[in-house]
């Protein structure tokens, strides 16, 4: 277990310089055998007869239990003289070793979790891949682990590397010669949460305030550069130094973007965060298709380095990578940060005032797939076992909450506080030090703002109620219809699916497709390629808008689809198509002067 906590670059190098009782890890890259690292650990001091080694069975970030250790072969440990000492595997994630007065090096083989033909795939972004001379994601909690109640020893990890790969990480580099580098850690926490991506050098560096953020990007075919990416990621984080207050809680920042060509092993592409840097496993695209998606992923991940690095519960702040204990506030640590990401995007005018509310709608339309009347702090609880199904409603629901606790505040103190005003006085009271009392901090927040918050908590939060979207939205002069007929022009409303392999959109089934589909000529199977020349990839979401955008009823319309391994060509005349749409958010045309007070606090940054 460890404490969270950050170190100084002076203090960590150190302590990787001084210290005699740390770990000394050591790999080389061009050792690779049959999709196996060899890893090498010369141990540090120890003082007991038995000692138990483990690999994480899960990290922080993550809500799946992984066990790691799985991925772990040829375990033996030696003393100075090479004997080799008796050791036995306990589980998948532990090894006793025996006579361990005498242990000088544990040696290992470590296999990549992207290509494992192993059941429970790991997601990507938190997971390893061992690409020889081409790519190597080192999530570190893959390849090294720690001994039982010894993880707050310093770390000091030598990679030897091919000279024509870079490392990047916002790990520090205590040194960084040719085909050598030292990185170092004061504890298995700071070490697990850093990851490193070895590969031909494709990285940017952009100042943002007082942080310097590093690009390395992988691109197999190379159709994403680095440099590609240094405005849009230079705007969001500029966004989100002023959305924090003007400057930022960390010094470096890394954004390690590791994208594949055809499918994932796991069926699935993200990004995990990290207090200093995000990794990315992302389908290869080029920067026009992926651009909305590293901004929307970037300024989620970045955020979390509020919540949880500045914000925490005792679960987090002492955490076990071996028996876990989940928080009850998961609608804080993923929740908030989701509505943070759109947020700051529609106050500093990255997104607009309406793609904002569509934004929201959709995440309203979402969350009726999950038990609505499920407490989200039951949910939060139990989200390894129980309740994981619903795990995903807080990238939806989760952030509804944001959403309405946001205006809940901002109407109660009539536009004077809010809920980026809270999170910096949560960052104040707490910090990296020290964690909060899970089961107290609804009363912490009450006490800090409104006695009618706890109402909300209570009910919302700690309840089952719904969430009273007409009711809090009209506060800020925005209607929330459940449901209206509307008009508008459609894609034909065909049952649509995804193909990981091929990256488009799929139709699945024409049960609800209206006139202009069967005008077209869909079939089940058909691939969506483009709609006249619009490339249907990347956002799709965005691509279809901007088809709807630019297109009046009765325009000729040219689809294109993958048929039978063939393009095909698709025509018919557009049609205003009307339909029953859910959950409306509208911007009120007569709202009153105190409903616009409350919207312009909420979604108008007040330092411009």
């Amino acid at each position: 277990m460890k404490t969270l906590k950050l170190v100084s670059a002076a203090l960590l190098l150190n302590l990787a310089a001084f210290s005699q009782d740390k770990y000394q890890y050591e790999v080389d890259l061009s050792k690779v055998e049959n999709d196996l690292m060899p890893v090498t650990l010369t141990v540090p001091q120890l003082d007991t007869d038995e000692v138990e080694f483990q690999m994480p069975k899960i990290v922080p970030g993550t809500y799946s239990i992984y066990d790691f250790g799985r991925f772990v072969s040829g375990f033996v440990a030696l003393d100075k003289e090479g004997n080799e000492l008796l050791t036995k595997r306990l589980t998948d994630n532990r090894w006793q070793i025996f006579d361990a007065k005498k242990l000088h090096k544990i040696i290992y083989r470590v296999e990549d979790t992207f290509d494992t033909k192993k059941d429970n795939k790991v997601f990507e972004p938190g997971g390893t891949n061992i690409e020889a001379d081409k790519n190597f994601v080192m999530n570190t909690f893959g390849f090294f682990g720690y001994f039982k109640d010894k993880d707050d020893l310093p770390f000091h990890i030598t990679v030897n590397h091919p000279e024509n790969m870079y490392g990047g990480s916002a790990l520090i580099k205590a040194r960084e010669e040719a085909g050598v580098d030292e990185f170092v850690a004061p504890n298995y926490f700071d070490l697990a949460d850093s990851p490193i991506m070895y590969c031909e050098p494709d990285t940017v560096k952009i100042p943002v305030g007082n942080c310097e953020v590093l690009v390395s990007v992988y691109s197999p075919n190379g159709i994403l550069k680095a440099e590609e990416l240094r405005e849009p990621v230079a705007n969001i984080m500029d966004a989100q130094r002023k959305y924090l207050g003007g400057t930022l809680p960390v010094d470096r920042y890394a954004i390690l973007m590791y994208l594949f060509d055809g499918m994932s092993g796991s069926g699935g592409a993200g990004a995990l965060e990290h207090s200093y840097s995000t990794l990315f496993s992302l389908p290869e695209q080029s920067a026009e298709d992926i651009t909305q998606t590293v901004l929307d992923v970037t300024a989620h991940e970045f955020f979390h380095i509020v919540t949880p690095l500045n914000i925490h519960s005792e679960h987090i702040h002492d955490y076990d990578f071996i028996n876990p204990q989940m928080s009850q506030h998961l609608w804080l640590y993923e929740g908030v940060t989701e509505y943070a990401a759109q947020h700051v995007q529609v106050k500093y005018d990255l997104m607009s005032q309406e793609d904002f509310l569509k934004q929201m709608r959709q995440k309203i339309l979402t969350s009726k797939f999950f038990n609505d009347t499920l407490p989200f702090t039951t949910m939060s609880k139990k989200a390894l076992d129980e309740h994981a199904n619903q795990y995903t409603n807080v990238y939806q629901k989760g952030a509804l909450i944001g959403m309405c606790l946001d205006l809940e505040l901002i109407s109660l103190s009539n536009g004077e506080y809010n809920l980026q005003m809270l999170m910096k006085d949560l960052s104040k009271k707490y910090g990296t030090q020290q964690a909060f009392e899970d089961e107290k901090l609804f009363d912490i927040i009450t006490e800090l703002t409104y006695p009618e918050i706890r109402t909300f908590f209570t009910q919302y939060v700690d309840g089952n109620n719904p969430l009273p979207y007409k009711t809090i939205l009209e506060k800020a002069g925005v209607n929330y219809i459940d449901s209206k007929e509307v008009s508008k022009i459609t894609l034909g409303s065909p049952g649509l699916g995804y193909n990981e392999e091929t990256q488009r959109l799929v139709i699945n089934n024409l049960f609800n497709a209206n006139e202009f589909a069967k005008d077209l000529g869909f079939e089940e199977g058909d691939e969506l390629v483009s709609v006249n020349d619009i490339s249907i990839s990347g956002d799709f979401r965005a691509k279809i808008k901007e088809y709807q955008d630019n297109t009046q009823e009765g325009d000729k319309i040219k689809m294109v689809v993958m048929r039978d391994g063939k393009e095909k060509t698709l025509k018919a005349k557009a049609m205003m198509v009307t339909t029953n749409e859910r959950y409306v958010l509208e911007m009120m045309p007569n709202a009153s002067e105190k409903q616009l007070a409350v919207r312009k606090s909420w979604l108008v940054a007040q330092d411009r």
